[in-house]
């Protein structure tokens, strides 16, 4: 299979795994820093500022951190951040019971998260041959789905053995761990990239990846819009595991698409390639407006997950073409930004509508954020085509 080859390529199973286990921190804060401070008894409210704060912070981090180890390198930046990020945890388990340095840690942890993600993205293509590019990304975005199953498996098993202050010491040191195993690897420490202009919009200044990141927008718009209605949806028709069960589902989908996405070759080129998926997503959030009985949402769960994971890995593959020399691991951290801001708003505006309105409504929130998406893959694709991409013996733009 094209996984396992590329599994035994140099230093790939070892970027990923250290990549995989630094990326777990994020993927418990949205459990652990609520449930340890819950347990010191703060207020629902409180709560909610900290969770925002942490957001905020990760969302203006993420593009100034990439744009550092644009600048620097690796090595230093994801060792620098790895500190200062499980200091921020540390600060919160010492003294959950002082708002003041809780919010102080909250803001340190979310600003300083490790660029793991856009600096294995931006190593791909020196890891492995061009014509597996693309499965090498699919294999990532799997691999981004297995942390977001795994981090709440983690809380819950460190909460029911030790305690919730236990989980923010154990997301300090996984941090950690995860970053001495990649900026320790070779191809990390050798990586650097080409020259850039001094442009302070960096990556942005590219306006078909700004599309893109609009379009990723959408996309996090939707998946924000889920994450609240499954809580909805389970509290008032019942399903087996609850609003967990229905995302183990999606997730589950996801993980299948993907894995079946980048096990064979594509003739299509990218631009088309991502309308089709956001196509496919959208249909599977156009019938979620139904919210049919519990026998039926199961698999419609399946199926919403079916195209996300296919289309980010497509987005990676695009972000790579389209960002400007020496700004690939920026271009990579917008898409971070751009993707949690829209699930963040989408959450916000999930939550009021299913407040003051039916949850049919709430669900049609998720088909709006894909149809965004989908207007904009179409109407800019042909700013989505990169100069690499026209080159002679290329696709042009016409034949997108």
């Amino acid at each position: 299979m094209a996984y396992l080859h590329i599994l035994r390529l140099p230093s790939v199973f070892r970027l990923l795994t250290g990549s995989w286990v630094g990326r777990l921190p994020s993927a418990m804060a949205a459990l652990a820093v609520p449930l340890a401070l819950r347990d010191a008894g703060a207020s629902y409210g409180f709560i909610g500022v900290t969770a925002g704060t942490f957001a905020i912070s990760a969302a203006i981090g993420a593009p100034l951190v990439g744009r550092a180890v644009d600048r620097r390198g690796q090595t230093l930046i994801l060792l620098v951040t790895a500190v200062l990020a499980a200091a921020g945890f540390v600060t919160i388990a010492i003294a959950p019971e002082r708002h003041a340095l809780v919010l102080v840690g909250a803001a340190l942890a979310g600003a300083a998260t490790p660029p793991l993600e856009p600096c294995l993205r931006a190593l791909w293509p020196d890891l492995v041959p061009s014509r597996e590019l693309e499965s090498a990304y699919a294999l990532d975005s799997s691999a981004q789905e297995l942390v977001f199953v795994a981090g709440p498996l983690v809380v819950a098993g460190t909460v029911a053995l030790v305690s919730p202050t236990a989980v923010l010491w154990a997301q300090a040191a996984l941090g950690i761990v995860g970053v001495l195993v990649v900026a320790s690897a070779g191809p990390s420490r050798r990586w650097r990239t080409e020259a850039r202009s001094t442009d302070w919009l960096g990556p942005l200044r590219e306006r078909g990846l700004v599309v893109l990141l609009v379009c990723l927008a959408g996309v996090g718009f939707a998946i924000g819009t889920l994450n609240i209605l499954v809580v909805h949806y389970a509290e008032r028709k019942g399903f087996p595991g609850g609003a967990p069960g229905l995302l183990a589902l999606h997730a589950g989908g996801s993980l299948v698409g993907v894995l079946l996405y980048g096990a064979r070759k594509w003739a299509a080129p990218l631009p088309r390639r991502a309308l089709s998926l956001a196509l496919g997503l959208l249909s599977g959030y156009t019938l979620l407006i139904l919210l049919p009985p519990p026998a039926l949402m199961g698999p419609l769960m399946v199926l919403t997950g079916l195209f996300l994971a296919p289309l980010l890995a497509t987005t990676f593959m695009l972000v790579g073409e389209l960002a400007p020399e020496g700004t690939v691991t920026e271009a990579f951290a917008w898409l971070i930004t751009l993707f949690a801001t829209g699930t963040s708003l989408g959450s916000a505006i999930t939550g009021g509508v299913l407040q003051h309105s039916s949850e049919h409504w709430g669900a049609a929130c998720g088909a709006l954020g894909v149809s965004v998406t989908v207007l904009l893959l179409f109407s800019g694709r042909r700013k989505l085509v990169s100069a690499k991409a026209q080159a002679p013996g290329a696709l042009a733009a016409d034949a997108v």
